[in-house]
């Protein structure tokens, strides 16, 4: 442009390129831009850089590793470049790195300032590392950043994660003028650890709630396995409270799945659908493991097909692969593995939970084996979970004495899920010796366990070991184990019935129990004309009804 000097089209191609990397949407084209940074020798001019290093290191599209290597190839990175860098570790599967990063950059002598810190124990909250965490405190309280709102509302955040609701507290209480931000980590710190009584008081004493507030407390109550109050509050939260977001459906699809509510299930999806929530892959995994759980497996099917499988991760794949084991479609659920290998995507330590419950349903002991063998080929160490499911697999296929050598050889204790698992095999299969050996040990593990008493009762009663049974019960009355009534929840027109054994207070038992006797009657007629499948002695089916409704 004539009249146009040469420092103003300099100035204006230095501006053109910034506005480039600002709008950059992919790695691919940083790195074509960063080339073109490096050619026009701006690799160490910092609006340059710290474009470059925020999108590398802190966009969903970019690469931490990427960003540390522009990172360690600068002679004066400024203090933002620092934080910058560990602030993308911080967010990234290695979170250790920020503290490394931090390390280097106190022996360098470059000072932080209140943005690092927060990033750091941010990083410590990830790792569940208190240790450092304090450590971080620690250093905080030594350059007189202790009194900042940000770094205290985040320490917060950190000591409830690490499981230390003390020392969250006391933090709390020692910030002037706490915002919202700060009354949210501690509800939310309650909530995590558990102390849903505390959480409550907290979330009815906040003067000013926004989403994440509620969604606190629900998720808090469904952690806690108390489903019908994160029910009840979502429900508040809609009559009163804002909209809700992806957290709070998750957690309450979540809900619906434990309680089994199809219904509200179901409602809960029209919900997203009408509120115009963004179906992320978070949501929409929620809403198959929902379906699945609720018996509705073409719903959950229907959901899963939907998403485009380049954009799938393998926890939505385990969540269709054990909706279908666990349903009973065995085949449809292998296949499904097979399906998931030749997308892409590579199988973890669930994904194998998932394939060894498919088995176990399916008798497929040959196939768990192969299962179970592929965790260490593959880089991964079976879990207590993983030999829990290969003992299942072992028992229901009537391999008792495999299953029992299987538990001796393991390199772990036995837990009372694996001992269960073997005890089922042997009554199902009538090996009531090992079953009465398996049983003592159940109630050596778990004495106070009502239902290790019960179940060894039960060998006792096959067996038409009566006095033996009641032993049982006496045993039980010796150290105080009480029974704990058992409990179902049914869903009619989208209200959820909870009834209790034995208990008469629902407004309609009377009804209920009638419909209850009359199906009972007919399934002891069906039981007793089906000689084939019955027991060969009705009177000890008779004893056998008693013993195992006490």
């Amino acid at each position: 442009m004539p009249g146009v000097s040469w420092s103003c089209k300099i100035t204006n191609l230095n501006q053109n390129l910034l506005s480039l990397i600002e709008k950059c949407k992919s790695m691919l084209e940083l790195k074509q831009l960063h080339a073109v940074v490096i050619s026009f020798g701006l690799s160490q001019d910092d609006p340059f850089i710290s474009k470059i290093l925020c999108f590398s290191a802190l966009s969903s599209s970019g690469d931490i590793n990427y960003s540390y290597r522009v990172f360690s190839q600068l002679s004066s990175p400024t203090i933002f470049n620092w934080n910058t860098i560990i602030r993308g570790y911080s967010n990234s599967k290695i979170p250790v790195n920020s503290l490394s990063i931090f390390l280097k950059m106190l022996r360098l002598g470059v000072a932080p300032d209140y943005f690092t810190y927060p990033f750091l124990v941010k990083a410590s909250a990830r790792l569940l590392n208190q240790e450092i965490g304090v450590s971080v405190h620690a250093h905080i309280i030594q350059t007189g950043h202790e009194s900042d709102r940000f770094i205290q509302n985040s320490l917060i955040h950190m000591y409830a994660s690490c499981g230390n609701i003390m020392w969250a507290q006391k933090v709390f209480d020692s910030i002037q003028g706490k915002n919202l931000v700060s009354w949210n980590s501690m509800l939310d710190g309650y909530a995590n650890c558990g102390e849903m009584v505390t959480a409550q008081k907290a979330f009815d004493s906040m003067l000013e709630k926004d989403v994440r507030s509620w969604s606190s407390l629900i998720n808090g109550y469904v952690k806690a396995g108390e489903y019908s109050e994160a029910m009840y509050i979502f429900e508040k939260m809609r009559a009163a409270g804002p909209e809700a977001n992806e957290v709070t459906m998750v957690s309450v699809s979540c809900a619906c799945a434990h309680l089994g509510a199809l219904e509200k299930g179901k409602m809960i999806h029209k919900h997203i659908v009408d509120c115009g929530l963004p179906l992320t892959l978070v949501l929409q995994t929620s809403l198959v493991d929902m379906y699945a759980k609720c018996g509705a497996i073409e719903e959950a099917l229907l959901v899963f097909r939907r998403v485009s499988k380049s954009q799938t991760d393998v926890l939505i794949w385990n969540a269709m692969i054990g909706g279908l084991a666990t349903h009973g479609l065995v085949e449809e659920s292998l296949k499904l593995f097979k399906e998931m290998q030749t997308v892409g995507i590579q199988p973890d330590e669930v994904t194998y939970l998932c394939l060894l419950a498919a088995c176990a349903h399916g008798g497929l002991v040959k196939e768990a084996w192969h299962f179970f063998e592929n965790l260490n080929k593959c880089g991964m160490t079976p879990t207590i979970e993983h030999y829990a499911c290969m003992v299942d697999v072992l028992a229901r296929a009537n391999q008792l004495t495999t299953a029992y050598q299987f538990i001796c050889r393991m390199p772990i204790e036995p837990t009372a899920a694996m001992l269960g698992a073997l005890l089922s095999g042997c009554i199902n299969h009538r090996n009531l010796t090992l079953a009465e050996t398996v049983g003592k040990k159940l109630i050596e593990l778990e004495p106070n366990h009502d239902g290790r008493y019960i179940g060894l009762s039960n060998v006792y009663a096959v067996d038409k070991r009566w006095d033996d049974a009641r032993s049982m019960r006496e045993a039980m009355d010796r150290r105080g184990v009480k029974k704990s009534p058992g409990f179902s929840f049914v869903e009619i027109s989208g209200v959820l019935h909870r009834f209790i054994a034995h208990d008469k207070a629902h407004p309609d038992s009377e009804e209920t129990y009638c419909m209850l006797n009359f199906v009972v009657r007919q399934m002891k007629r069906s039981w007793y004309k089906d000689k084939e499948k019955s027991l060969k002695d009705t009177s000890m089916g008779d004893d056998l009804l008693t013993w195992l409704s006490f």
